[in-house]
């Protein structure tokens, strides 16, 4: 279909460990009614290959610069949807882009300034060891608990190991302070708690609930594609 003109377009931002992969069925959903959207790739959990020996690792800062990148590509309204961990830089990235018109946090870190995702958490930083969590060996549990075998053993298989820095390094700017941000609270969800998302979702302009795992992108794509279409077109101020 094609897309319309008059209405944002969505950038989707995956969380710690996947891809823009796991947005595909999202997207398909999004453009059979004629959204427009674009997913990214976070270095954090694709980290470049060719890094100088000695550089820093990649952290959150590298990427919220992904995210501004990619915001500077889009033509007219944006709504950028943060999934898990993909909420900090876009905390960090939103604050000033100028065509962002509203931040949606799915199962989200919705941070404040002086907040990295170890602080909210309570866990202290590791010392030394490697730069790079691997995935979970119980990701397909905690992640995909309600996502069809097939599709969640694919998941399985394309995570990626994490950017340790991306889960210590702090928010400077908390962007959903001038960004109208909305909140999606995963009911079933066995990564982060539905009890700290609605802590979390005290921060959002309007909160919304999926009676979801971690993940619905895969395991209610378009039950997730029509929440968002509903907030972009009645969560949003009028033109």
């Amino acid at each position: 279909m094609n897309a319309d003109a008059g209405r944002p377009t969505f950038l989707l931002v995956h969380g710690g460990w996947h891809g823009a992969w796991c947005w595909d069925a999202v997207r398909a959903a999004l453009d059979a009614d004629g959204w427009r959207s674009h997913a990214l790739d976070l270095p954090s959990a694709n980290p470049p290959a060719d890094r100088p020996d000695g550089a820093r690792p990649v952290g959150m800062l590298d990427d919220a610069d992904v995210i501004r990148d990619s915001l500077r590509r889009i033509d007219g309204p944006v709504v950028v949807v943060a999934h898990s961990y993909g909420g900090v830089p876009t905390t960090e990235a939103i604050a000033d882009a100028a065509n962002v018109v509203a931040a949606v946090y799915l199962a989200s870190f919705q941070l404040d300034a002086g907040e990295s995702v170890f602080t909210f958490l309570g866990k202290a930083a590791p010392d030394g060891g490697t730069d790079l969590a691997p995935p979970s060996e119980a990701a397909r549990r905690i992640l995909f608990d309600d996502v069809p075998e097939a599709d969640a053993a694919r998941a399985v298989a394309r995570l990626r190991p994490q950017s340790i820095r991306s889960f210590t390094e702090k928010v400077t700017t908390a962007g959903w302070r001038t960004v109208r941000s909305s909140y999606v609270v995963c009911d079933r969800d066995q990564a982060l708690d539905p009890s700290r998302q609605r802590e979390l979702a005290t921060r959002a302009a309007s909160v919304h609930r999926l009676p979801s795992s971690h993940s619905p992108f895969l395991s209610m794509p378009r039950q997730l594609a029509a929440l968002l279409a509903r907030i972009a077109t009645s969560d949003l101020p009028a033109a």
